[in-house]
């Protein structure tokens, strides 16, 4: 049973770009790994981009 898990910035991301990212992981491991689309679990953590830092200074944020 794969599990994946993405964490993302909610910055562009809709509801609609979800379902296809967990629909084309699911073909992903099914194409290349014969994994069950019916076991495969695909969950995305959102992150707001207040609680995302980047670079050496980690205060800074991605908007």
């Amino acid at each position: 049973m794969p599990y994946v898990n993405f964490k993302l910035t909610t910055e562009g991301l809709t509801a609609e770009k979800k379902r296809r990212l967990m629909q084309a992981v699911t073909d992903l491991l099914h194409d290349e790994l014969g994994k069950n689309p019916e076991t495969t679990i695909v969950i995305i953590d959102e992150v707001d981009t207040d609680n995302w830092g980047l670079g050496p200074d980690r205060s800074d944020t991605l908007e």
